[in-house]
């Protein structure tokens, strides 16, 4: 039944921000996947803005989180890696809704803190020998924290394991969050004491090593025995019931991340899901057995090594055919759990009389490789399945469309401020897509530029390693800093980016301005988040 409530022109709109975790744009029905089943998804895009070429500011999951809510790139909000805590002190939007009377509300990974895991032995030797003082427990930062020791470890998941934590009632802007650390069957943090009071206790139960069915090519794929409805999944998506159902008859508007920890590896869907694909049934992706002779030596050595993951889970590595199918269909399988999960979100807020009071967006982190190029996972590449995420708004009466318009992840800051009646601040470095969402405009921006840093490398690609791409409807560029390696990419010609063709003469023009609009774009990124005060 729909709620009976109607929006009133004096309401400030309610934000629904629902996310994905490591998904890529092209893994849903409505992102042209005619295998993986998404019907709720689809649904909600039919009815509302599509962004066909969303991209992120760096596609690895703390720094773009930091881009979503402070809608600045990691160069300038500092969260410029994995393992670097984002200042507690930043302005982001839940902060600035807050300040400005609403109610906000955080559900799921929120990854604005370290999780506690540490790096991989040849990581933390390859750091040590290109810079010492970076590990060195006694060296300090540049900048003096301005909190005592211990601030920085709110979603620290063995301190959870041990204890249920409720976070700071101003944690990062959010007066109330129902916390997951982690990914996969058996994450940390509330959802464990959750699980536990049901019965199951995700570290008992969950990993292939409690799995009756697994795949022996992969350690990342397996049927979870966690039953579906203790699953984290069914964890997000009925706490944001919950705050859903607080949430009627309230004149307060609320604001609420809804953060899916799936569909990131591990794959381990749960029983009902994990056979929903046959892996047979699956093609292979863009460029699978392409000609890498002209990429980068990292990426070369990938290639040699098929079939070989790497030592660190989350690197990226090339998959063999039968890994790749068995991945994907194990991986659809998580994302039509969270699809029929984020269908019952949105019914509620229907059955609430809260829809037509709602801004509802869907988008995800970064993406995965999932195949293109014979590649899997993410980092040390700016391929399309990475960087390319979902992204839609939709607005209450708005008609529906789709655009082809270049946006950031760090323009959705910007547009929710403006689109709730909200007081921006100095420093905002997305743009806000508001012309674009009414209508009134189907240009956004020129280029995009994406970064990208990394502590350690990998081999053909000594650490540590900053990337830079530009990104144009004429090509892609990046940039290796501090070694010789490019990649260059013509759209026109290569739209799936099958040929390097940086250091071709015959591409030394797109080459040549794809580089000035780096550096452009680059500089347009200082950080002005500090006004001055006098003239001297």
């Amino acid at each position: 039944m729909t709620g009976q409530r109607r929006r009133t022109d004096n309401r400030r709109p309610n934000v629904l921000f629902i996310i994905a975790d490591q998904l890529r744009a092209d893994h849903l029905g409505f992102g042209g996947n005619g295998t993986v089943k998404t019907p709720r998804l689809d649904a909600l895009a039919a009815k509302s803005i599509v962004f066909e070429n969303a991209t992120v500011a760096n596609p690895t999951c703390m720094p773009n989180r930091a881009s979503l809510m402070t809608g600045r790139w990691p160069s300038a909000h500092g969260t410029r890696c994995n393992g670097i805590t984002l200042d507690p002190l930043t302005q982001t939007v839940p902060g600035s809704l807050g300040a400005d009377g609403y109610r906000t509300v955080g559900v799921g990974k929120l990854h604005h803190q370290n999780m506690g895991w540490e790096f991989e032995p040849h990581q933390a030797e390859e750091i040590r020998a290109t810079d010492p003082m970076l590990l060195d427990a006694g060296a300090t930062d540049a900048r003096r924290p301005a909190f005592p020791p211990g601030w920085d470890q709110w979603e620290n998941r063995d301190a959870h394991d041990d204890r249920f934590i409720a976070l700071p009632s101003d944690y990062y802007g959010y007066q109330h969050v129902d916390l997951v650390i982690g990914h996969g069957d058996r994450p940390g943090g509330h959802y464990v004491h959750w699980a536990r009071e049901r019965g199951v206790d995700p570290e008992m139960l969950g990993g292939p090593a409690n799995s009756s069915s697994t795949y022996g090519g992969w350690d990342q794929v397996y049927q979870t025995a966690i039953p579906a409805e203790v699953h984290p999944t069914s964890y997000v998506s009925e706490k944001a019931i919950e705050h859903l159902k607080d949430a009627a008859g309230q004149d307060q508007p609320f604001f609420m991340f809804v953060s899916f920890p799936d569909p990131h590896h591990p794959f381990s869907p749960p029983a009902g899901y994990s056979d929903l694909y046959d892996p047979e049934d699956l093609p292979l992706p863009l460029g699978f057995d392409q000609d890498h002779s002209g990429s980068p030596a990292h990426v070369k050595d990938m290639i040699e090594r098929r079939g070989e993951p790497n030592m660190d889970p989350t690197m990226t590595w090339a998959a063999t055919e039968d890994q790749y199918r068995n991945a994907a269909a194990a991986q659809y399988g998580l994302i039509t759990m969270m699809d029929e999960h984020i269908g019952r979100i949105l019914d509620e807020l229907d059955r609430q009389g809260l829809a037509e009071d709602t801004i509802v967006v869907f988008t995800s982190d970064h993406g995965d490789l999932f195949g293109d190029h014979g590649l899997m996972l993410k980092h040390f590449v700016h391929y399309r399945a990475v960087t390319n995420v979902p992204l839609v708004v939709h607005l209450p009466g708005s008609p529906p469309r789709r655009t082809e318009a270049l946006v950031s992840s760090a323009d959705l800051a910007p547009t929710l401020l403006e689109l709730t009646g909200s007081q921006g601040y100095r420093g905002i470095q997305g743009r806000s897509l508001v012309p674009l969402l009414q209508g009134k405009a189907e240009h956004h921006r020129d280029a995009l530029l994406v970064e990208e840093e990394q502590p350690f490398g990998l081999d053909g690609l000594p650490g540590p390693v900053r990337m830079r791409t530009v990104i144009t409807p004429e090509g892609r560029l990046t940039r290796y800093f501090g070694t010789g390696i490019a990649e260059l990419y013509d759209h026109l010609s290569d739209p799936g980016e099958l040929i390097n063709r940086a250091g071709d003469p015959a591409c030394a023009g797109l080459e040549d301005r794809l580089l000035r609009t780096m550096l452009e774009e680059m500089a347009a990124l200082t950080d002005q988040g500090t006004a001055p005060t006098a003239a001297a």
